[in-house]
């Protein structure tokens, strides 16, 4: 391995799978540089991928005996981590809403998180306005942080007052999120071990994966999780739709409508569930079970299924069943007034990419596969469960970053291949991680949510 701070994260993220601690060793970083931050954000990105790369030849090697190499190319990730897509001839919309963004409260600053309507509207409620940018500006400024904070969480909405990073150390759900693990996990239920078909070159191929998961560390999880092979089933709200993320995140999968408020829809998740070998969703605490698809009865449908979960702000504490986004987390834990402190800013200086999300994505990608090759020994399932801010936790413990920026991506860091999305032609950067005979790709295009049929493809025997 080379030097960087990625070699000593990964030893980490993988005890926290479970992992046996020589096993990092088969991991291989290249590329010189970091993206620029006070954080360590390239190193991160690097031993997140290199531990799904490692829980991948893991697993080739439970199928077959022999066990693959595996290289992660810092430079192409830390580009992942920002954007895989590049559009030829098209534009994506803009990633957020008008409204949501940064504003300047009496005290300190607070972020709003618009993007969904509902989301804005229990913003523009509390402030009393209309979905004017000079208008909120004003309004937020009438109020201290936190209480426009408590305001608009108890409406429904999403904000986040920024906080220092010893601020969160003392808070009552940084404490809780400190005493908690960066993944938990349990073995459940039992039952023969499975059959599945195996090809080297595609690992996964065979293996269905419900996805029940939106912005954004969940589709990045089972994105990769397709790019090795797996069967990916995406379910949405009829309603729901996300244009600026579908072309960078539905690559490889079938995304189908179903409506959980009917009975129909609550009927055919009870088939989908029990037919499943891995079910990956993004839900708070709870609302699974209000639809009567809670822990329990997921069990009861599927006795050895590998159910992977994500929450934002922990899985304990006062704040566990919180709303959260990535920005918002940044704003929570003191990583954007770290920034903003250490670079001399006047506002809060956020990380360069989402590196919460992308991160805890490939973290419970990672659960995923070495839940898979735990059953194929025990016949058991598994219970992972990660959150965007125990992965702010591991962020900021790490070391400072080298210093060396990263050089300017250049038309080179793309891949040859164009991919024929519904939006339009489009080319990805090349595969930030490369397994010993088994090359990530997906076998269909991006296309919109809501497009398929919420079944199970039938594989021909």
């Amino acid at each position: 391995m080379t030097s960087c701070h990625a070699a000593s994260f990964l030893p980490e993220v993988w005890q926290a799978l479970g992992g046996a601690p020589d096993a990092p060793s088969a991991v291989t970083f290249t590329g010189q540089g970091d993206l620029p931050s006070v954080f360590p954000v390239t190193d991160l990105a690097a031993a997140s991928v290199g531990a799904a790369g490692l829980a991948v030849a893991e697993f080739v090697f439970a199928r077959s005996g022999r066990m693959p190499g595996v290289i992660v190319d810092r430079r192409l990730v830390s580009i992942w981590f920002a954007t895989s897509l590049r559009p030829e001839g098209w534009s994506p919309p803009g990633a957020w809403d008008a409204i949501a963004g940064d504003y300047a409260a009496s005290d300190t600053w607070i972020r709003l998180h618009t993007n969904a309507p509902a989301h804005r509207a229990a913003a523009l409620s509390v402030l009393g306005v209309a979905g004017e940018k000079t208008a909120v500006t004003q309004a937020a400024a009438g109020w201290k942080a936190d209480d426009l904070e408590a305001a608009i969480v108890a409406a429904g909405g999403c904000a986040a007052t920024m906080r220092a990073l010893e601020d969160w150390a003392t808070h009552p759900q940084g404490r809780a999120v400190s005493a908690e693990p960066l993944l938990h996990r349990a073995a459940m239920g039992s039952g023969p071990k499975p059959i599945w078909p195996f090809d080297a070159k595609r690992p996964l191929a065979g293996i269905r994966v419900l996805d029940l998961t939106r912005v954004l560390a969940g589709p990045v999880a089972t994105r990769f999780l397709a790019g090795y092979g797996a069967d990916v089933l995406r379910l949405d709200p009829p309603f729901w739709d996300e244009p600026a993320l579908a072309p960078e995140v539905t690559i490889g999968k079938r995304c189908a409508p179903l409506d959980l408020r009917e009975p129909a829809g609550r009927a055919m998740l009870e088939r989908l569930i029990a037919e499943t070998d891995v079910l990956v969703h993004g839900y708070r605490p709870g609302a699974l079970d209000a639809s009567g698809f809670g822990a329990a009865r997921r069990r009861g449908l599927n006795p050895t299924l590998i159910d992977v979960s994500l929450d934002a702000y922990g899985w304990t504490g006062p704040w566990r069943d919180r709303r959260g986004f990535d920005s918002l987390m940044q704003m929570s834990t003191g990583i954007a007034d770290a920034g903003m402190r250490r670079l001399g800013r006047d506002r809060p200086t956020p990380l360069p990419v989402q590196a919460l999300d992308q991160a805890t994505g490939y973290l419970m990608a990672a659960a995923v596969l070495r839940g898979l090759t735990a059953r194929l020994d025990t016949g058991a399932g598994l219970e992972a469960r990660a959150s965007l801010a125990r992965t702010a936790a591991l962020l900021v413990s790490g070391a400072p970053p080298s210093g060396e920026d990263m050089e300017t991506e250049t038309d080179a860091d793309w891949d040859e291949t164009v991919e024929q999305t519904a939006w339009g032609p489009a080319r990805r950067v090349r595969a930030p991680l490369a397994i010993e005979g088994a090359p990530m790709h997906w076998d269909r295009p991006a296309g919109p949510l809501g497009a398929a049929q919420p079944l199970w493809q039938q594989v021909a025997p």
